[in-house]
């Protein structure tokens, strides 16, 4: 239970290297070469989660389970990916599976690495894999609008309507502007500019504290309407080998940094794909949920099972602060702490739930 991101990028910008990292694996073949990963690798990261760790202990539960990040390391896309140059229509289909794209830019200069376009342009790098997604997505469009106008000529009102707001989109894409900033864009449009965007500098080591000029036009040009990390995959290559907490968090300090690389891409990736967490606890076990920003408590109760939703009557709630204070479930409901709610209840990031249901 968590969510996926695909790591897109030119070859040779990091990626495979960052991928390696990010799920302390060598699974991804970082060799200097386009197209060295031919299939998509696919790792598991667990998302650290300070409160359920602490909750586990409280409830002596027998198990933690926390939520977990999938990450998809996507071959490089080229120029040309959207009409099948190098294993663009392969690779543009992957995307098409991820709830948010992680789009790795090389912003570090070395000459043991070549560069596939032969010189370092952060700027110019993006605006080729945003023009072969958008390029994919016009493709796309057009043969829906083929589909709705056939519709649309039997009076299918439905049809009518997703075939103008098709055209106002296939408009936006031919002035390059992506589907995530078209006013007309909906979900019944699968396209692949639609998915949110994080912008990933792969800097020097040298540069991952501050950045560099490379990382700066990138943080200029894309930092008011996207997430953008600096980060360092060298360096994260070495936090991936240290396992001992204190000694990553010296090794970090060392540094300048606050947090490794994982941990900036599992916060964005929540803030920006609008998550949140709630935990069920137990003496058998204590879990963490990832739902949407938003949810009710029936939706939520969905997550688990969908029997939970389906028969939902109401929801008992503890807050964490409230549990470890007070030590337990038991101790918060003689404290008067424990809310009841029903099917209107907003879920908050981090409610502790006992959802009750009829079978």
């Amino acid at each position: 239970m968590g969510f996926n991101c695909g790591i897109v990028g030119l070859p040779n910008v990091g990626k495979s290297t960052l991928f390696n990292a990010l799920t302390a694996t060598q699974a991804a073949a970082a060799q200097n070469y386009p197209f060295c990963t031919i299939e998509p690798n696919t790792g598991k990261v667990i998302v650290p989660d300070e409160i359920l760790e602490k909750l586990a202990v409280s409830a002596k539960s027998q198990k933690i389970i926390p939520t977990q990040l999938e990450i998809v390391d996507i071959a490089g896309l080229v120029k040309g990916a959207s009409g099948g140059e190098g294993l663009g229509n392969k690779f543009l289909g992957h995307i098409q599976a991820v709830d948010a794209i992680i789009h790795v830019v090389r912003c570090f200069e070395d000459d043991d690495i070549v560069h596939v376009n032969g010189k370092i342009d952060p700027l110019d790098d993006i605006g080729t894999i945003e023009t072969e997604l958008m390029l994919a997505d016009l493709e796309s469009l057009e043969k829906q609008i083929a589909n709705l106008t056939k519709k649309a000529r039997g009076q299918d009102k439905e049809a009518v309507r997703q075939q103008g707001l098709a055209e106002k989109i296939k408009a936006d894409l031919e002035h390059g502007i992506p589907a995530r900033r078209c006013e007309y864009w909906t979900p019944e449009f699968q396209l692949l500019t639609a998915k949110p965007v994080i912008y990933i500098c792969n800097v020097e080591e040298a540069s991952a504290a501050h950045g560099n000029e490379f990382s700066k036009q990138v943080i200029n040009k894309f930092g008011k309407e996207s997430a953008v990390l600096v980060i360092s995959s060298k360096i994260e290559m070495e936090i991936a080998q240290i396992a001992d907490q204190p000694e990553r968090k010296m090794f970090l300090s060392d540094l300048g940094l606050v947090e490794s690389g994982l941990d900036q891409v599992i916060k964005t990736g929540y803030k920006t794909l609008g998550l949140q967490t709630f935990y069920t606890v137990g003496p058998k076990e204590a879990h963490a949920w990832t739902i949407t920003v938003g949810m009710t408590a029936p939706q939520a109760a969905g997550k688990i099972h969908t029997d939970f939703e389906k028969g939902f009557i109401r929801a008992e709630i503890i807050q964490p602060d409230d549990w470890l204070k007070f030590g337990g479930e038991v101790a918060v409901k003689e404290a008067g702490k424990m809310r009841l709610v029903g099917r209107d209840y907003i879920m908050q990031p981090g409610d502790i739930c006992h959802f009750l249901f009829n079978n």
